[in-house]
């Protein structure tokens, strides 16, 4: 199913974001722009994986 293959990519690509995101915020040299994109584009990965969800959710019922 090709959803559920591209639901597994974005939720890899989410783990690796976390991590990523963690590795900056452990860094204090870190500068905050870079935090902030990172939570922007977690938390967007985020959100397209639960819009997937309830697609799937809703073609099952």
């Amino acid at each position: 199913m090709a959803i559920q293959a591209h639901l597994v990519e974005l939720e890899r690509k989410h783990k690796l974001l976390e991590t990523e995101l963690h590795q900056a915020l452990v860094h204090l040299s870190t500068d905050d722009l870079r935090i902030v994109e990172l939570k922007r584009r977690k938390l967007l990965v985020k959100d397209e994986i639960e819009r997937l969800r309830a697609s799937v959710d809703g073609t099952l019922h």
